[in-house]
């Protein structure tokens, strides 16, 4: 760390199209956030940049299904983030927007250098068009049926049900999501990186200079390269995104794997005029957080366009987190299958380092882990309430009940005493050594070492039963606990950011740099505190509870949703409802409309009259398989004309996913004019 000026340090953009969720904090923002913030704890000059990722078809497609603009889109989810972020206590140094002018700029500014330096090849390939709406159509505006598991409802780049990567060519049946149609092919002009014209030196840095990376990050890169690299497109065809600045490039934007990592460089440029040096000198190091789904794009093709512009730095590590599942199952935007933070901050008032410590201790560095609400209970409760709730707020009452919160000064130092202060050295090493090779849920549980150390320090000691017999040693015992709560306080601040401020708080005092951990004398004898609260709370079942259900209700309506059923209508009032008449009726006649294929003309018999009603039902039934049979009627919807011939009333019906038409009937005769209620 001490061979660098300055360090860079970036967070994946979140997608502007949905809030922040668990896996997000898991994967990417709680690590960076620890990681800088122990960089400014030991004086570090750092940058922490994000921003919200604004352009590309996921929010073009949201747009569509609300009837919004992408960039109404865009403002919601941006404003939602960036508060959610703030309150989470994530301390970016700035959050940035890619669809601000000044990102615009720096990325046609940043493509237009690689152009002019021939850096790109230009292609003509064959890409599907919607004839209805004279548009090419970008890979999710495709959907068809998947060759792998037959899922009719595969995208043009993945299918959701079998998560195989998919082209547009792959599907069967293809159809357009803009007008339904079946789409053609037309030949469409884009620029390329050509990546394999970087593989040599990329193969070098990557595999070479640079085993120090994680496994899986190491591991996928060594895949792409032994595969060997292929042009990429750095442009599509949409009207979303930053223009192509090439003349006869109208309705072409930069692909938003191109655009968006250029929004680091337009963020820090947002933010200080001495961007520069951040970017271009050797003596700064940049380290890029993100998810394993970002490592292509983070370790290969951002890479290479950094090269090939020929000013930039490069990264010197990547630590890349596996995925975050929630109770057993993959967490899914579109199926709304989250834990999503301002949802979580609105319901967890104030424990903000709760979820913090849970998704931190529970990191899925190495492998896939699982989020569950029972788990979250159990650590709340069983680690950060009975381990280091217990040994500060044991320290602090008992200074307050003996000493009226004064520090009282240590008297002889035992060997015992001795082997507990120098612990304090040991474990801030060892956190260090984690927090540098980037092992974030390591470095949290050996930091978790000192309360550990400290609780067993005060049961070993007990101070509330030498207080009759020896007030001297309960002086020292207790001298020395508040060192250790001191520490802990400087220790597990960049972890529990909220918590060790409260911890200071009570303690009066201010915050303490990474040097001051394993000090002996950071509280001095005579100084005054201030009466304690409670750390953490418990977390009781009724909470957790509420949480599982309301995943389950989620899980329902998914289902509901994979079965081809429609949402919930929104609610209507009682009275609304009540003023419908709905009857049991009995159908006399049936006959189809001539020059019709779907209407039925019935007369019906309702308790009350013989009306005549036209349904929609020709292609589902004979006519007379029909007579006799009771069904449901709407009898005092107003009467409308079809074909000539005025229609009172509308026959209930049931249609399941396949489109089958089921009559609404009693199971029993009952008597016509029977009020459905």
């Amino acid at each position: 760390m001490s061979d660098f000026k300055r360090f860079l340090v970036t967070a994946a953009l979140p997608y502007a199209n949905g809030p922040v969720h668990i896996g997000h904090l898991a994967g990417v923002y709680i690590p960076a956030d620890i990681y800088t913030r122990y960089l400014r704890q030991n004086g570090k000059d750092v940058l922490f940049i994000c921003g919200s990722d604004e352009h590309g078809v996921p929010i073009t497609l949201k747009a569509r299904a609300e009837g919004i603009t992408p960039q109404d889109v865009v403002n919601t989810y941006h404003r939602i983030n960036k508060e959610a972020f703030r309150e989470f206590g994530i301390a970016f140094d700035i959050y940035h927007r890619t669809s601000a002018p000044i990102h615009h700029e720096t990325a046609s500014a940043f493509f237009r250098k690689m152009y002019d330096q021939g850096d790109f090849i230009e292609k003509t390939s064959e890409q599907f068009f919607d004839e209805e709406h004279q548009q090419f159509l970008a890979d999710r505006y495709i959907t068809g049926t998947c060759p792998h598991c037959g899922n009719e409802r595969a995208y043009g780049d993945q299918c959701e049900k079998c998560g195989t990567s998919l082209s547009p060519m792959d599907l069967k049946n293809p159809k357009s999501m803009l007008s339904g149609n079946p789409p053609v092919l037309r030949e469409t002009r884009h620029w390329y990186l050509p990546l394999d014209k970087h593989e040599p030196w990329l193969r070098q840095w990557i595999l070479e200079d640079h085993t120090e990376w994680r496994a899986n990050v190491y591991g996928q890169c060594k895949s792409w390269l032994d595969q060997g690299l292929q042009p990429r497109a750095v442009s599509r065809d949409l009207d979303w995104g930053v223009p192509v600045p090439v003349e006869g490039a109208a309705g072409k934007v930069l692909y938003v794997w191109f655009d968006a990592p250029i929004g680091y460089i337009s963020a820090t440029k947002e933010l200080t005029p001495d961007w520069e040096k951040y970017w271009k000198s050797e003596d700064s190091r940049m380290i890029h957080f993100i998810g394993k789904d970002n490592i292509v794009f983070h370790c290969i093709i951002f890479p290479a366009m950094l090269k090939a512009h020929g000013e930039f730095i490069l990264p010197d590590n990547v630590p890349a987190n596996e995925f975050l599942n929630l109770e057993n199952d993959k967490i899914s935007t579109s199926r709304n299958w989250a834990v999503w933070l301002h949802e979580y901050l609105e319901e967890f008032a104030g424990k903000q380092d709760v979820l913090r410590y849970v998704l931190t201790a529970n990191a899925p560095e190495a492998k896939d882990n699982d989020f569950t609400w029972k788990d979250f209970q159990t650590r709340n409760n069983n680690e950060l309430v009975a381990v280091l709730g217990n040994f500060i707020n044991r320290t602090l009452v008992l200074t307050q009940k003996y000493y009226n919160g004064v520090c009282p000064a240590t008297g002889t130092i035992t060997d015992y005493d001795k082997s507990a202060l120098n612990e304090i050295p040991a474990i801030r090493t060892r956190v260090e050594q984690s927090l540098e090779a980037f092992r974030i849920r390591e470095a949290l549980n050996e930091a978790m070492g000192l309360a550990r150390l400290g609780n067993k320090y005060l049961a070993e000691t007990e101070p509330w039963k030498l207080i009759k017999t020896d007030t001297a040693r309960v002086e020292t015992i207790l001298n020395i606990s508040l060192q250790i709560t001191a520490n802990i306080s400087a220790l597990l601040e960049p972890f529990l950011p909220f918590s060790m401020n409260q911890v200071r708080t009570w303690l009066n005092i201010g915050s303490l740099p990474w040097s001051s951990i394993g000090s002996q004398n950071l509280i001095s004898a005579g100084h005054q505190m201030i009466p304690p609260g409670l750390l953490f709370e418990k977390i009781e079942d009724s909470q957790v509870e509420f949480q599982v259900n309301k995943l389950h209700e989620t899980k329902k309506t998914n289902e509901a949703r994979e079965a081809g059923l429609p949402e919930a209508k929104a609610a209507v009032s009682y009275d609304d409802f009540s003023r419908m008449d709905i009857r049991i009726a009995t159908i006399l006649e049936a006959e189809r409309v001539p020059k019709t294929q779907k209407l039925m003309k019935l007369r019906v018999d309702t308790g009350i009259d013989v009306r005549t009603v036209i349904s929609g039902i020709a292609e589902h039934f004979e006519p007379e398989q029909i007579i006799g049979k009771q069904i449901t009627l709407l009898a005092n919807l107003e009467p409308r004309t079809i074909k000539g011939i005025e229609s009172r009333g509308m026959i209930l019906l049931a249609e399941d996913n396949l489109g089958r038409l089921i009559f609404v009937s009693p199971d029993t005769a009952i008597q016509n004019g029977s009020i459905v209620k």
